[in-house]
């Protein structure tokens, strides 16, 4: 996993191929002002966002995830986030099966910490974090996801 603002986004090109085209995304596109919704970025990279109310922990905690082939870049574009987290080698009850077609595998577990994101904060997750977004009460929170495939 890796936490940081936009402003160092440059430093985590090198780490996937596609990455500097996610990142040139979020810098070219006027995310406060975007549309919620589902868009296709490049051959591999496809952006989701949405503007929701937070959830209690123990809801997002409902579907504890991770992904076998994709890497999800999340940003915060506006409000506060809580995100719970928990490396994917400590996990050890699933809850259902893996999902090959939402490319999703749930667990029932704790996590070992949570953190918080604020407006251009970004969080990636690796098939080896398992992660719970959205945690935040009440609050509005608007974000962005870019899915990247492995």
């Amino acid at each position: 996993m890796i936490i940081d603002t936009i402003q160092n986004a440059h430093k985590y090109f090198s780490v996937h191929p596609l990455f500097e085209k996610a990142f040139d995304y979020i810098k070219h596109t006027d995310l406060a002002n975007a549309e919620v919704g589902k868009a296709d970025i490049a051959e591999g990279l496809k952006a989701i966002i949405s503007n929701n109310k937070g959830k209690a922990a123990a809801d997002s905690l409902a579907k504890f995830e991770c992904h076998n082939n994709n890497i999800d870049i999340q940003l915060c574009i506006s409000g506060v986030e809580t995100i719970a987290w928990k490396p994917r080698e400590k996990c050890v009850a699933t809850k259902g099966d893996y999902n090959p077609e939402k490319d999703v595998l749930f667990y029932d577990e704790a996590p070992d910490t949570y953190f918080q994101l604020t407006d251009n904060q970004f969080a990636i997750f690796f098939p080896e974090d398992v992660h719970a977004p959205m945690i935040g009460g009440d609050a509005e929170i608007k974000k962005l996801v870019i899915k990247v495939k492995i």
